[in-house]
């Protein structure tokens, strides 16, 4: 029998909502300087509406990771897709500092589960040689996002005003939330359009109750006095709040700091966004093929952790000095694109120490990484303000470090559960 390849169909899926998700963080980070124009909002202000967000967001990680694991991956997307799209659509009708706020939280719970919920799938759908390049697709499709947003999001704003970029992105994701829960099966013997030679290379070397439903609860008491499980977590604080730092503050920053005209930061700011794509499916594609030719997953998954993120400091400390436009947006670029061999690293290796609870250690990661988030927009904020631009690339680049270290004691060759 011919194996058929559905998993790949769901891996564009999960692509599609992955983009749509940072599309809709994205956009308001580029429609910042029109709503701080109309509202009379500052930079702080600004700050704590993206914080409000990352709080909702770092809250539903480890209870999204948790629902997947229990009511299967298929209900916790569509909710969450669902759900964060309903309160993008929203943010258009907010008019004072109060409902920015409320709104970005409640967008931010609907984000919270699906990238543990996701992270989970890739566990049940893909064969084992298969699950990092699979969690490329997940973070390419997030990083491409900002790729295009800016662009995109400027054109809609010149067109139609900001409030309309909110508007279209949310029905583009109710339209996902439907495709998924026709598709997004939370095992693939439940999908028609998967065969018995699928299925059988899906499960190959998967320990047989692992590949059946879900209901099930993590062992937290294990978990929690792991060393390892801890440092996950940790290194990924520091990864993410980087990117954050990409995310909230890139528009504002070429704008403000680097003399670019709304127009060309709307293309400027793509860049980085594209390399930090291109290297996470890159990295996927060689850490797959160095395990199956025999080096350990520690090696794989600890070098490239370790690497994007020196990289990634080294070259955010040379933007903060850099002398031109053209000199400051190449060290930004190198900067947040190096992070693609630490962002693919770090959710493969959830999987490799989770097993089949890595929807709960991918929540606890990626819960971590997002309380990098609730810091990234303020903290920047306060050291722009207060210190100027500079100062603030200088010490998110500074805080790499802490992540390297951390990396050392992830392990991701040995698993949480045996």
């Amino acid at each position: 029998m011919q194996r058929s390849n559905f998993r790949w169909v769901m891996a564009a899926l999960i692509f599609s909502i992955s983009f749509i998700s940072y599309m809709d963080r994205v956009n308001l980070s580029v429609a910042t300087p029109a709503i701080m124009g109309e509202f009379g909002f500052t930079k702080m202000d600004m700050g704590f509406i993206q914080t409000a967000f990352f709080c909702g967001y770092a809250a539903m990680q480890i209870p999204g990771g948790m629902m997947a694991e229990f009511f299967g991956q298929r209900f916790t997307t569509a909710l969450a897709v669902t759900w964060w799209s309903v309160f993008t659509a929203a943010t258009a009708a907010a008019s004072s500092f109060t409902q920015f706020a409320i709104v970005r939280a409640l967008f931010g719970l609907g984000e919270g589960p699906i990238f543990p919920s996701q992270n989970n799938f890739i566990y049940r759908w893909f064969n084992k040689s298969e699950k990092a390049f699979a969690s490329s697709f997940m973070l390419g499709g997030a990083f491409i996002g900002p790729v295009f947003g800016p662009a995109i999001t400027v054109a809609l704003m010149l067109a139609f005003g900001w409030r309309m970029v909110f508007v279209i992105f949310g029905a583009a994701g109710i339209v996902l939330a439907v495709a998924w829960w026709f598709f997004g099966k939370n095992n693939p013997r439940q999908s028609p359009f998967v065969n018995a030679a699928e299925v059988a290379h899906i499960e190959e070397g998967m320990v047989q109750a692992d590949a059946g439903a879900a209901k099930q609860v993590a062992p937290w008491s294990k978990f929690i006095t792991s060393s390892q499980f801890w440092a996950i977590g940790l290194q990924y604080f520091i990864t993410d709040y980087i990117m954050y730092v990409f995310l909230a503050w890139l528009p504002l920053y070429l704008m403000e700091a680097r003399g670019f005209s709304l127009a060309k930061m709307g293309i400027a700011a793509s860049f980085p966004w594209l390399a930090l794509a291109i290297l996470v499916f890159f990295t996927g594609f060689i850490s797959d093929k160095l395990i199956a030719a025999g080096m350990s997953k520690y090696k794989a998954r600890t070098f490239f952790g370790c690497v994007g993120l020196i990289l990634s400091g080294t070259a955010l400390y040379l933007a903060a000095n850099a002398t031109t436009q053209t000199m400051n947006l190449v060290w930004l670029t190198v900067s947040l694109g190096s992070l693609g061999f630490t962002f693919n690293a770090s959710w493969a290796s959830c999987i490799d120490i989770g097993g089949k609870f890595c929807g709960t250690v991918s929540g606890w990661m990626n819960f971590w990484g997002n309380l990098g988030g609730v810091a990234a927009p303020t903290l920047t904020a306060w050291i722009a303000t207060n210190y100027g631009w500079q100062a603030a690339l200088l010490a998110t680049a500074f805080s790499a470090v802490i992540g390297v270290v951390c990396w050392i004691l992830v392990k991701p060759d040995k698993a949480l559960v045996g």
